[in-house]
């Protein structure tokens, strides 16, 4: 199997997944906000089918094709441990994270999503020249 397929299969069941939430449910699959209605407990049944979907993802993919591809973490747990609450206070002042602006948004030709993608990624490009240079 070449290094992309798998890649390009999941991004593939990410973008059914998402659209398949939105005309079902009319929902936009943004993983910020689901986590955020399940904390409120609104919508509690879908995003609970959302989050195994996503938590058994791993698995299925194990069962399919034999092994999970090879992840390695170099940064301290403090470091990931403050990048997780960096990126959690951002999706709540950007009203969303990649997903929902990244693949709903910018597929609905959102300009509040065009301008949260724009400053994702460059908030990403800082912070991996910045971790390269100082890391």
């Amino acid at each position: 199997m070449t290094a992309y397929l798998p890649s390009l299969f999941g991004g593939m069941l990410l973008g059914l997944s998402a659209v398949l939430l939105l005309l079902v449910n009319g929902r936009i699959a943004g993983i910020s906000g689901i986590l955020g209605n399940l904390l409120g407990a609104r919508n509690a049944a879908a995003g609970i089918a959302f989050v195994i979907g996503l938590l058994a993802g791993p698995f299925l993919y194990a069962a399919v094709l034999g092994d999970l591809p090879a992840m390695t973490v170099t940064a301290s747990w403090p470091a990931v441990l403050l990048a997780g609450l960096l990126v959690g206070i951002g999706t709540r002042m950007g009203s969303g994270c990649t997903s929902g602006h990244g693949i709903l948004g910018l597929a609905r030709f959102s300009k509040r999503s065009l301008a949260a993608t724009a400053t994702f990624l460059v908030a990403g490009i800082i912070s991996a020249t910045t971790m390269g240079v100082f890391g």
